[in-house]
C-alpha cells in the first residue's frame, strides 16, 4: 500500500511529562533523600577506615572491633548503594523534567554546602592539631572524606549538560557567605590575638605560647578567604543579581559585618571610658577585651564597606533594605544602651554603695547608645522629608511592622516581669533585695522597647494615612504570573514583580534549535523585558500566563478562575 493511500492514524496521546505529577515529586524527595543518607554513610566509613590508616602507632582494631566493623559495613556495603542509586538518578538526569526538578536543586545544595563546612572544620580541627604537636588522624580523615564528596558534587553542580536549573546558584551563595564568616571570624581571632600580645605583653598572656592562637587563627582566615574569593570571583557570585543573593548580600556581606565592626567599636569605647572612670580592677583586667575589639572594628568595618559597595550597584530595593537593616541595627544597639543606662541609674538609686559595677554598668549602657544612635540617625535619617515612592516602598512598610511587632512583644514579656517582681516583692517583704533593684533591669528594657514601638507604630501610621490619601498603594492587577521562557529569566521576573507586584513562577521552556542564518545576528532566546511589561498593560487577571521567546514572542494569556 502507497504511502498517499495507508489509512489515517489516531492521533498519538500527548507524551507524559516525567515527573510533573505527584508521583514523580514524591519519587524524587524519597531517592534524593536516601541518595543524601547513604552518600553520609559512606563519607563516615570512608573517614573510619582512613583514621586507622593514619594511625599507625594505634592497633587495627582501636576503639574495638565494633567500630571498624561499623566502618568496613559503611564502606563497603553503603558505598555501592550510593554508586548505583547515583548511576540511575545520573541517567535519568538527561530528561530535561528531571534536572529541572526541585528535588535536584535542594539535593545538591544540601549536600555541597554540608560537606564544605565539614570538610573545612575538620581541616581547621587538624592543622590547629599538628601546629599543637599532635598528629590528628580522625581530624584529617574527616576532611579528605567529605572534601571528596564536596569535589564530586561540586562537578556534578557545574556539569553542562546535567546540573541543576532550579536553585543552580543557591550552593555558590551559601558556599560564598560561608567563606566570609569563617574569614571574618580568622582575621578577627588573628589580629586580635596579635594586639592582645602586644597591649597586655606576651608575659600576661598564660597558657601555650603566645604565637599559637594567632597561627590557628591565620589558618581559620586562609581557608575562609580561599572559599570566599573562589565563589566569589571565580564563581562569579558577586554578579549573581538573583534574590536569594540580593539577600545574602544584605544580610552577611552588610548587616554581619556592620554588626561586628559596631560591637568593636562600642567595647573599645567602653573600655577607654572605663579607664577614664572606672578604675576598680587592674588595668590589665580592664584592657583584657580591647584587642579582640579594635580587630572586630577594624576587619569589620573593611569587610562592611566593600559590602557596602557592592550593594550600592544593584537595585533600589536591594539599596533599600541595606539602608533599612543598618537602620535596625543602630535602633538595637541604641535601645539597648537606653534600657541599660536606665537600670544603672537605678541601680545606683537602689544601693549606692555597689559604686563600681553600677559604673561598669553605666559606661556600658552609654557606649551602646554612643554607637548606636548615630548609625540609626544616618541611615534612617529621621529629621528628613521622606518621598511618595519611599513610602509607598513594601520594604519600608515590613521594616516599620517588624520594629514595632517585635518591640511590643518585648515590652509585654518586660512588663510581666515588672509586675511579677513588684507582686513578689508585696507578698515577701521581708526580702533582703529592695523594690527599686528587682525591676530595674525589666523596667530599663520596657522604657527603651516602649519608646521604639511607639516611635516607629506613630511613623508607620503616618504612612499608611499618606498611602490612603494620595493612592500610592500599588494596584495589584494581576495576582499571580506564570512565565514559560527559556534562558537567564532573572532579569524578566524582576521586571515583572516590579512592575505589576504579582509573583512570578518561572517554568523553564525547551531551548529551540535555531539554525544559523550566515550575515545574520543570533536571536536572542527572551525578548527585552520592557517589552514584556508592556504587553501586560491592561490585563486584569488573577493569574496570567505569559510566554515570552523565543526572539520577539510575546503571549499574554489571562487564566480562568
Amino acid at each position: 500500500m502507497s504511502e498517499s493511500t495507508a489509512p489515517a492514524q489516531p492521533p498519538a496521546a500527548p507524551a507524559a511529562v516525567p515527573g510533573g505529577s505527584a508521583q514523580g515529586t514524591v519519587r524524587r524527595l524519597i531517592v534524593y533523600s536516601l541518595l543524601a543518607v547513604l552518600v553520609t554513610v559512606s563519607a563516615i566509613g570512608v573517614a573510619g577506615l582512613l583514621e586507622r590508616l593514619f594511625d599507625v602507632a594505634a592497633p587495627l582494631v582501636a576503639g574495638g572491633t565494633g567500630d571498624l566493623a561499623l566502618s568496613l559495613a559503611f564502606t563497603f556495603i553503603g558505598g555501592p548503594l550510593a554508586a548505583v542509586l547515583w548511576w540511575s538518578v545520573w541517567r535519568r538526569l538527561a530528561d530535561p523534567a528531571e534536572r529541572g526538578s526541585l528535588a535536584w536543586g535542594l539535593y545538591l545544595t544540601a549536600v555541597y554546602t554540608v560537606s564544605l563546612v565539614v570538610a573545612v572544620s575538620a581541616l581547621t580541627a587538624a592543622i590547629g592539631t599538628l601546629i599543637d604537636g599532635r598528629w590528628a588522624a580522625a581530624e584529617l580523615a574527616t576532611a579528605i572524606a567529605w572534601a571528596l564528596v564536596w569535589v564530586w558534587h561540586r562537578w556534578m553542580l557545574r556539569h553542562g549538560r546535567k546540573s541543576p536549573v532550579r536553585m543552580a546558584t543557591v550552593p555558590l551563595v551559601l558556599a560564598s557567605a560561608y567563606g566570609l564568616l569563617l574569614g571574618l571570624s580568622g582575621a578577627v581571632a588573628a589580629l586580635g590575638a596579635l594586639l592582645d600580645a602586644t597591649i597586655l605583653g606576651t608575659s600576661a598572656l598564660a597558657g601555650e605560647a603566645w604565637w599559637r592562637g594567632p597561627v590557628e587563627s591565620a589558618v581559620v582566615l586562609a581557608l575562609g578567604a580561599g572559599i570566599w574569593a573562589w565563589h566569589w570571583f571565580r564563581d562569579r557570585v558577586r554578579s549573581l543579581v538573583t534574590a536569594f543573593a540580593d539577600v545574602a548580600l544584605v544580610t552577611v556581606g552588610v548587616l554581619v559585618t556592620a554588626a561586628v565592626a559596631l560591637a568593636g567599636v562600642g567595647v573599645a569605647l567602653w573600655v577607654g571610658l572605663r579607664l577614664v572612670f572606672d578604675r576598680g580592677e587592674s588595668v590589665n583586667s580592664i584592657l583584657d577585651p580591647l584587642g579582640t575589639a579594635i580587630a572586630g572594628a577594624a576587619v569589620g568595618a573593611l569587610a562592611w564597606a566593600y559590602h557596602r559597595r557592592i550593594a550600592a550597584e544593584r537595585s533600589a530595593r536591594t539599596r533599600r533594605a541595606a539602608r533599612l537593616v543598618m537602620s535596625g541595627l543602630g535602633l538595637v544597639a541604641a535601645a539597648s544602651g537606653i534600657g541599660v543606662v536606665l537600670n544603672a541609674t537605678l541601680a545606683e538609686v537602689a544601693a549606692p554603695l555597689a559604686a563600681s559595677d553600677t559604673r561598669t554598668l553605666l559606661l556600658g549602657g552609654v557606649s551602646a547608645l554612643v554607637v548606636g544612635a548615630p548609625v540609626w540617625w544616618l541611615n534612617w535619617r529621621p529629621a528628613r522629608r521622606v518621598d511618595a515612592a519611599e513610602v509607598a516602598d513594601t520594604g519600608r512598610r515590613v521594616y516599620l511592622i517588624v520594629v514595632f511587632g517585635i518591640s511590643a512583644v518585648v515590652a509585654l514579656v518586660a512588663l510581666l516581669i515588672v509586675g511579677y517582681r513588684i507582686f513578689e516583692f508585696v507578698l515577701d517583704p521581708t526580702s533582703a533585695a529592695s523594690l527599686v533593684d528587682r525591676v530595674r533591669a525589666p523596667l530599663g528594657l520596657l522604657v527603651a522597647t516602649a519608646l521604639v514601638f511607639g516611635y516607629h507604630f506613630a511613623v508607620w501610621r503616618r504612612d499608611r494615612a499618606e498611602i490612603a490619601a494620595h493612592g500610592l498603594a500599588p494596584v495589584r492587577r494581576i495576582g499571580r504570573i506564570v512565565l514559560v521562557a527559556a534562558g537567564d529569566t532573572a532579569p524578566l521576573e524582576r521586571a515583572l514583580e516590579q512592575s505589576t507586584g504579582a509573583s512570578v513562577t518561572v517554568w523553564r521552556a525547551a531551548p529551540a534549535e535555531a539554525v544559523p542564518v550566515p550575515g545574520t545576528a543570533a536571536v536572542p532566546m527572551t525578548p527585552d523585558a520592557a517589552a514584556v511589561v508592556a504587553a501586560l498593560e491592561g490585563v486584569t487577571a488573577r493569574r496570567a500566563l505569559v510566554l515570552a521567546g523565543p526572539g520577539d514572542r510575546i503571549e499574554v494569556v489571562p487564566l480562568a478562575e
